[in-house]
């Protein structure tokens, strides 16, 4: 009798990206009804000093946003029925419009905390075309040198929410980004 037991491979990647989920034209309406809206500043859970420095809105489905919710919401099923397979129930905290100016960055963090709702996946939509804006890039740390993601205007990145990442400070120009958290279960 074999006492060990049956270990399987983990085939949850690391992230995946969907290239154009957003034309042009989308991604400035977006960034439009978010400003239209009003910004405020972005804080972190716990409000660490000097970890996150941008401003935000929060965008929730809506006449004006049905359509992007719908999009993002085959997508990210698409994407984790492909490259993560979690069990997952929805986008329950809305969108958070992030907009970074010269110097804003969001330090290394991971979206996970035992104060939070259950977050399995992370998801960052670039909505500014990268000829805009110098910096600003996505790092997810997989490894100690971490990788750097599409900086495509229009694209999302999904990745587990364990994952360590940051945004890079910005050197010239500014940066509109959507990030959201895909909920579900606990792991187990």
């Amino acid at each position: 009798m074999n006492p060990s037991w049956h270990l399987r491979l983990d085939e949850v990647q690391s992230y995946a990206y969907w290239e154009g989920l957003f034309t042009k034209e989308e991604c400035v309406k977006i960034i439009e009804i978010a400003k239209k809206q009003g910004l405020t500043k972005g804080a972190t859970g716990g409000n660490v000093v000097g970890l996150r420095s941008s401003k935000i809105c929060w965008l929730v489905p809506n006449d004006d946003l049905n359509w992007a919710f719908r999009k993002i919401t085959d997508v990210v099923l698409n994407l984790n029925d492909r490259f993560f397979n979690f069990n997952i129930f929805g986008l329950s905290e809305g969108l958070q419009f992030t907009n970074y100016k010269k110097s804003d960055k969001y330090g290394k963090h991971v979206d996970r905390s035992p104060d939070l709702i259950v977050r399995k996946l992370s998801l960052s939509i670039q909505l500014t075309d990268p000829k805009d804006y110098e910096g600003g890039e996505l790092i997810l740390y997989n490894t100690e040198k971490g990788e750097e993601m599409k900086k495509e205007q229009g694209t999302l990145i999904l990745f587990p929410s364990y994952t360590l990442h940051e945004v890079k400070p910005i050197i010239k120009g500014e940066r509109n980004s959507l990030v959201t958290w895909v909920t579900g279960e606990q792991f187990k």
